[in-house]
């Protein structure tokens, strides 16, 4: 049974004055987001840097994140300046689907930048054997099989779910927990299920990493100083973005089932923040980012000369249609 046809989200905040301030705020914040990201797509794209696992796995955490953000921070954006913030039952639907994809694709990569930096420190002698361009592509696509799994989980438990209204989300976006409060039936089996498909997912996945840079602890003791020093620069902004990510995450779904005033701020992490920081995180403190970078500044700037006197010479040819 099944009621409901749209639904209102009650957005970020019931203020007016707020709303236009976050508007401002959250539209400089995606285009951080969508500029960063694709500066550091196509700076690695574009360099050797592609050939290393560890920027091969960057390039698709850029790519994830701004896929992630693009299913919810829009409609933010729009909704902060409407009269009503409404979302149709099938638009819902899909921005849950999608937003659990792209956000379990990210956790997974997350995983696969672990394990990299764990035999890069580990078995650095066996690594360009372990590390092939084949298994670090059978990677990708085990993070995008392992994402669907997960937000084919959420959406199957979410579509069947009796909505009979009211019809009203305290929320800014579509999600399972919200929903919930609006099914009219008894929930404490759906409530375990979304707790095991999204919550023990990012608890098992966070005690994997944890155990992996608990390892990687123990052998760089064993390292010169200087090495030390480059193992542990290059873990410690993995390490940042992980925290980043799964702190809010495990406030919002390792718990029982109900929704709280500060979901919606915890959400703008994994949402909005990592996303507009990951780039920042993985380039200030990377040479070979930043050198990358520098380089494909420069060949803009050497080619706009050449596509100018192109575009000169194009113009000097005669037209014979007059």
């Amino acid at each position: 049974i099944n009621n409901i046809t749209e639904f209102i989200l009650l957005g970020f905040s019931p203020i007016k004055e707020i709303e236009v301030l976050c508007f401002l705020l959250f539209l400089l914040c995606y285009l951080a987001i969508l500029i960063g990201n694709l500066l550091v797509m196509i700076s690695i794209t574009g360099s050797p840097l592609i050939h290393q696992p560890m920027y091969f796995f960057l390039s698709y955490l850029s790519l994830s994140d701004l896929c992630y953000t693009s299913t919810v921070t829009p409609k933010l954006i729009v909704d902060l300046l409407a009269v009503e913030k409404t979302i149709s039952y099938n638009g819902c639907m899909t921005q849950l689907f999608t937003m659990h994809f792209f956000g379990g694709i990210e956790v997974f990569i997350l995983t696969g930048m672990a394990y990299d930096r764990y035999v890069a420190i580990c078995q650095p002698l066996h690594y360009t054997s372990i590390m092939t361009r084949q298994k670090c592509g059978a990677m990708i696509a085990a993070s995008c099989a392992g994402g669907f799994l997960h937000s084919f989980g959420q959406f199957l438990l979410a579509i069947f779910l009796p909505y009979c209204g009211p019809n009203v989300i305290d929320h800014y976006f579509c999600d399972v927990y919200p929903l919930l409060k609006m099914a009219c039936m008894y929930t404490s089996r759906t409530d375990l299920l979304l707790i095991a498909n999204s919550g023990l997912m990012g608890l098992v996945t966070f005690v994997v990493l944890l155990i992996s840079y608990a390892v990687i602890l123990y052998t760089v003791r064993s390292y010169s100083v200087e090495n030390r020093h480059k193992a542990l620069s290059t873990c410690s902004s993995h390490i940042t973005v992980v925290v980043l990510f799964f702190a809010p995450l495990f406030f919002i779904y390792i718990r029982p089932a109900t929704t709280l005033p500060e979901d919606k701020v915890f959400a703008l992490f994994y949402t909005i923040i990592t996303p507009m920081l990951n780039p920042l995180i993985y380039t200030l403190r990377n040479t070979e980012m930043k050198n990358a970078i520098k380089k494909l500044w420069r060949h803009e700037e050497t080619m706009a000369p050449h596509l100018r006197k192109k575009g000169n010479e194009l113009k000097d040819i005669p037209d014979f249609h007059h």
